[in-house]
């Protein structure tokens, strides 16, 4: 009885540490670091804001123009492509030069 308690324990305890593992990556993977050519002034900023903030996944984007990037932060359960990142920036007029996800 003493051995099968010890395994309930044990799987017990294995289940919520994989369960919080899974929560860290499902945390870095709603954001994205996307480092882009040609954005040079507030005008650019505020419409790459403008584009990203019309698609439901994105909670909110930050566009840094000293650093060439933008970070997007995704709602709970939402993902987007990396393809249609790159499609969305490109057709802005501006070039990816990379793309990260997690801090």
């Amino acid at each position: 009885m003493k051995l099968f308690v010890l395994a309930i324990t044990i799987i017990y305890f294995t289940l919520i540490n994989n369960k919080q593992i899974y929560s860290k990556n499902n945390e870095d993977m709603k954001i994205l670091k996307i480092s882009v050519n040609g954005l040079v002034c507030d005008f650019c900023a505020r419409s790459i804001e403008k584009i990203f903030n019309k698609r439901e996944s994105v909670e909110r984007i930050n566009v840094n123009l000293e650093e060439m990037l933008i970070t997007i932060y995704l709602q709970d359960g939402e993902f987007l492509d990396d393809d249609i990142i790159k499609k969305l920036i490109k057709d802005s007029g501006y070039d990816v030069r990379e793309i990260r996800r997690g801090k």
